[in-house]
């Protein structure tokens, strides 16, 4: 198959082992350059996603943020897809008692409740400072300017995490999909969008491909469904038994530079063993 088009994953699939871009990444990105385009596609904001474009020097191609909640191109939204507000507001109301850390996302605006240890660990991982408010007022403000939560983060002691999970399955499990990444982690976006409606919508607006000629890199549970419904799906080494399970090939581990050798393979046809 000629591919034409690859999406890839950033943390835990892209990033080296210090959470950047190893130098061999950068190297094959850059000799797609002009002829295939290199599309990141996570669950991260613009403002984490737009340094590591810079660096892969990719800075002229869309970006799929929010695990496809947002998607955007030349810096401008073709799709947007919230979570809506008297949601957000429920959830806020609902943990007051405990007061479980819930980071607000909408586009480039962040809104953490406190600069506390999750808000760093965030930073540190993603680059981009956090606004402080609290998530009431960040309610009140949404409220007036009719909007809702590209994605909220739900981060705490596991019980709280727990607590959280299954109020939102009780209550709005036919609005929501929750991604729990670790025990202390919980993922909310809207049930409609996913990594791999994302690329559909992309490919069917932006690029003249299908789905066929696609190529994607992951290694989590958001994107089993694009792992398993594009082209040539490929797990890094390190990614979860679900995501390798779908994949039609797993590469190197993301600390061994997994998506820069396969890219190396892949486009490099005197050494492609495919």
């Amino acid at each position: 198959m000629d591919y034409k088009i690859v999406f890839s994953d950033i943390d835990g699939t892209l990033l080296d082992k210090d959470r950047g871009l190893a130098t061999a990444t950068i190297a094959q990105v850059k000799k797609l350059k002009n002829k295939v385009p290199f599309i990141l596609i996570s669950a991260r904001m613009p403002a984490a996603m737009r340094h590591l474009q810079k660096e892969l020097e990719i800075e002229d191609l869309p970006i799929i943020c929010y695990n496809g909640g947002l998607v955007l191109v030349d810096g401008k939204a073709i799709s947007s897809t919230e979570i809506p507000i008297n949601i957000v507001e429920a959830l806020t109301n609902f943990n007051k008692p405990t007061a479980c850390h819930l980071s607000l996302y909408h586009n480039d605006e962040w809104y953490a409740p406190e600069f506390d240890e999750w808000a760093t660990r965030e930073k540190n991982n993603t680059k981009v400072e956090p606004q402080i408010k609290s998530n009431f007022e960040v309610v009140q403000k949404w409220n007036k300017e009719g909007k809702g939560a590209h994605k909220i983060m739900a981060m705490g002691p596991e019980k709280q995490i727990d607590a959280i999970r299954d109020f939102l399955n009780t209550n709005y499990s036919e609005q929501l999909i929750l991604y729990r990444s670790k025990d202390t982690y919980l993922e909310i976006a809207h049930k409609s969008i996913s990594k791999l409606t994302a690329i559909e919508l992309l490919l069917e607006k932006h690029f003249s491909h299908t789905l066929q000629q696609t190529i994607a890199f992951g290694d989590n549970y958001n994107d089993v469904e694009m792992l398993k419904n594009v082209g040539f799906g490929i797990a890094v080494g390190n990614a979860r038994e679900e995501a390798k399970l779908v994949a039609a090939h797993v590469t190197h581990h993301h600390k061994e530079d997994g998506v820069a050798k396969m890219l190396e393979e892949l486009f490099n046809p005197k050494k492609s063993s495919l």
